[in-house]
């Protein structure tokens, strides 16, 4: 696992050298997929960065118990520290291992969803208005971009029926 962490950090700086270079910059394909393979592979390099650090500090950590120089508070100081460190390199490998999991091709997609009140009359047409804005709401949080694609009203705020897109990076992911 550490060999092809190792090797996407290697092509992470091998695009940022990419992107600084005049030649793709003036081609927008280029650019386009390279910023987007980049992008990528910021998330896994940052947990990378995050665990070697972590590991460097650890085997410091451990070092110093190790000295038989050290006092009885030094000591204790030292074996939090290797305990704490210990959790935290565990707790980074355990998300390193999910975001090198394969991902669905899909879920950089955009989504469309469609809302139809049924059986109910008004109040199952309220209910589809406030499930639209429930789901606008969340897209906001997520920075993601609503379009009303079409729609049904009722005379009293709700909607017969309501079809609508999520665009944004994730949003397929985080919608199935």
């Amino acid at each position: 696992m550490l060999d092809r962490l190792q090797l996407l950090e290697d092509r992470y700086e091998q695009l940022n050298e990419l992107l600084s270079d005049p030649e793709i910059v003036s081609d927008i394909d280029k650019l386009r997929d390279y910023s987007k393979e980049q992008s990528d592979l910021s998330e896994v390099v940052t947990k990378y960065r995050q665990y070697k650090d972590v590991s460097e500090e650890l085997v410091d950590a451990e070092a110093m118990l190790a000295d038989d120089d050290l006092d009885k508070e030094m000591a204790e100081m030292a074996k939090m520290e290797v305990s704490e460190l210990s959790d935290t390199k565990e707790r980074l490998e355990e998300e390193m291992r999910v975001l090198l999991l394969p991902k669905d091709p899909n879920d950089d997609k955009n989504v469309i969803v469609e809302i139809r009140a049924a059986a109910g009359g008004d109040e199952a047409a309220l209910f589809a208005g406030d499930l639209y804005r429930m789901y606008a709401k969340y897209a906001e949080n997520n920075r993601w971009k609503t379009e009303v694609i079409e729609t049904q009203t009722t005379g009293i705020g709700g909607y017969k029926e309501i079809t609508f897109m999520i665009n944004g990076n994730g949003a397929f992911s985080r919608s199935k």
